[in-house]
C-alpha cells in the first residue's frame, strides 16, 4: 500500500481526496492534514504567505503520524506564485522537514503536461484574472502554451469548493479551444475527482484537474503510476 501525505490549505475539497481513497480499495493512502490559513483568498499576498515555510512546517510535522511514503503541497495557487524556482524551492524543503519526496500541485501540472507529450493547453481558472496569468506564466516557462485562458474571478477557497458538477462542467467547456491539446483546471478548492470522465467527454480531450494531477504525481514519486479507473488520460496514458 503507498500512502501519498497531503498537504491541504484550509477547507474547501479536502473531501474528494478520502472519497477518492474509497472508491479506488485497499491499495492507496490518501490521508489528509488541513493547513493554517491566514486569509482565504486568492490574491497573490494572501497566497505568499499560504504557502509560508512556516505553515508547510507545521503541516509536515502533524502528518509523521501517518507514516508518508511521498507527501504533496496540494496546492496550486500557493505554489506557482513563487514561480518555478520558489516553487521548486518550497518542494524541496517539505521532502527535506518530512524525509520523503515531495512536490506541489503547480510542478504536477507542468510534469503531466509533459508526461502526456503536451504542448498546448486551455486554462479553467476559478481565480481572478491577475492570479491566473500567473499560472499561464508558470506553465510558459516550462514551454507549455496557453492558447485560451477563462478566469472567473472567485476570490474564496470556500466558494469554490462549493461550486456543483453542472457548473465546473460548463467552465472547461467554456475555456476550451480548437488549438489546445488539453484543458487544465488549477484549483485544489474545486471538486473534480468524481467527475473526471464526465469532464473529458464534454471536450473530447484530456482534462487535468489540480486535485488528480496532485494524486499522479504523489504516486509518481514513488515510481509507476498505476492505472486508475474513472480518473482519466491521465492515469491511463504511459509516457
Amino acid at each position: 500500500m503507498a500512502t501519498v501525505g497531503l498537504l491541504y490549505p484550509g477547507h474547501s475539497a479536502e473531501d474528494d481526496f478520502p472519497a477518492l481513497e474509497s472508491r479506488i480499495g485497499p491499495h492507496l493512502r490518501l490521508p489528509v492534514v488541513v493547513t493554517s490559513v491566514g486569509e482565504d483568498a486568492h490574491r497573490v499576498d494572501a497566497l505568499l504567505d499560504l504557502g509560508g515555510d512556516a505553515r508547510l512546517a507545521e503541516g509536515v510535522e502533524r502528518l509523521r503520524t501517518q507514516r508518508p511514503d511521498a507527501v504533496m503541497w496540494a496546492c496550486t495557487s500557493g505554489s506557482f506564485v513563487f514561480g518555478p524556482g520558489g516553487a521548486g524551492e518550497q518542494a524541496a524543503k517539505v521532502a527535506a522537514a518530512a524525509g520523503v519526496p515531495a512536490s506541489s500541485t503547480s510542478i504536477a501540472f507542468v510534469d503531466a503536461v509533459h508526461h502526456l507529450g503536451l504542448t498546448r493547453v486551455a486554462v479553467a481558472a476559478s481565480y481572478p484574472d491577475d492570479v491566473a496569468q500567473h499560472f499561464v506564466g508558470f506553465l510558459g516557462a516550462a514551454g507549455i502554451e496557453v492558447v485560451a485562458m477563462g478566469s472567473h474571478g472567485i476570490i474564496t477557497a470556500a466558494e469554490v469548493g462549493t461550486l456543483p458538477a453542472d457548473q465546473v462542467v460548463a467552465m472547461v467547456t467554456a475555456a476550451d479551444h480548437p488549438e489546445a491539446q488539453a484543458v487544465l483546471v488549477p484549483d485544489t478548492a474545486m471538486h473534480t475527482l468524481a467527475i473526471i470522465d464526465r469532464l473529458e467527454a464534454a471536450v473530447d480531450k484530456p482534462v487535468l484537474t489540480a486535485n488528480q494531477v496532485t494524486v499522479w504525481k504523489g504516486l509518481q514519486l514513488l515510481g509507476a503510476v498505476p492505472p486508475l479507473p474513472g480518473l482519466g488520460t491521465l492515469f491511463g496514458a504511459r509516457p
